[in-house]
């Protein structure tokens, strides 16, 4: 979608921005109208009229292929899948021990293996990811829109089950929705855009989003129906380049209400220790990541800014 600016979103009080904005706002709205494989096909198409109909203020590919970063993207998905589908097609609840590691692995790569191959191995910052408070205050509007909007049709009046049924779910959605939001808008959606361009970039991220589902042993109308969610989710982050647009509000509810509709995970309190452990891990790669490019900076600069040495002047 050839529309939106790739390195820092388009949402400027612009009607390029106002239109990608309200197909978001429509679509979220939609789900309570069509069945969620129709639903999902009305967006898909709906996405490429839009990039097709709005003018471009610039092109956003340079006409470079980066090969290193499509082997990351490669290497790195295929790891998740591997972890997930050990987890939920392997171990599966007759392991709880197995699943939640495999599980807990999925997650990690998917958050410590891109910044790790963003920071250390390719020297760009935690702005390449979407990570950091850039753009806070259009991210903090778009995403609270969103997410009271989704809120007003799925959690608004719903009867909440027993807290020891729902905040392990909670702490589950929080944990991976923010592996989510790091690992397929981040960098994969990213990586995709600066390769190969905006429109293949989120549609290759919106594919690879519904397709990684096959982890947990999901079919084709709930693959289908996810790819269309991450239509949408490509958009929202566009907008902004920011995952904080996505996370920790519309992705983990989306996630929250899913599992709750579901009723097929029971997670016992313990767990929420375990997601919170994972969370932590999270959080610990990325404030080493910020560590680590703040020397690189001050390491760059100090030769600049060091004074000149006065030279001894003989007699």
């Amino acid at each position: 979608m050839s529309t939106f600016k790739s390195e820092s979103g388009l949402l400027r009080v612009t009607t390029r921005g106002l239109t990608w904005f309200a197909f978001a706002l429509v679509s979220i709205l939609l789900l309570e109208v069509f069945p969620l494989g129709t639903w999902s096909t009305i967006v898909s198409v709906a996405a490429l009229l839009v990039a097709l109909a709005v003018p471009t203020a610039r092109a956003s590919w340079r006409g470079v292929v980066d090969p290193q970063d499509l082997v990351a993207i490669g290497v790195l998905y295929a790891a998740v899948v591997a972890f997930f589908r050990l987890a939920f097609a392997v171990f599966t609840t007759g392991n709880v021990l197995g699943l939640f590691l495999a599980f807990a692995g999925g997650l990690l790569v998917g958050v410590a293996g891109p910044i790790g191959y963003q920071v250390w191995l390719r020297g760009r910052d935690l702005l390449s990811l979407g990570i950091g408070l850039h753009r806070l205050r259009e991210t903090a509007v778009v995403g609270l829109v969103l997410a009271a909007t989704q809120f007003s049709i799925t959690m608004w009046g719903y009867q909440m089950p027993e807290p020891m049924a729902w905040v392990p779910l909670l702490g589950m959605s929080l944990v991976v929705g923010f592996f989510e939001a790091v690992f397929f808008r981040g960098f994969i959606q990213n990586r995709l855009e600066a390769s190969l361009g905006t429109t293949p970039g989120v549609a290759g991220a919106a594919l690879l989003y519904g397709l990684y589902h096959v982890g947990y042993g999901m079919g084709f109308e709930e693959i289908w129906f996810l790819t269309g969610l991450g239509v949408v989710y490509a958009v929202v982050f566009r907008l902004v380049g920011n995952i904080l647009v996505l996370w920790p509000l519309l992705t983990p509810l989306g996630s929250f209400f899913n599992q709750l509709q579901a009723s097929d995970i029971e997670l016992p309190w313990a767990s929420i220790a375990g997601f919170a452990d994972v969370g932590v891990v999270m959080a610990i790669a990325v404030w080493l990541a910020h560590r680590h490019i703040r020397k690189r900076k001050d390491s760059s600069e100090s030769p600049r800014t060091r004074p000149p040495t006065m030279s001894k002047v003989g007699s």
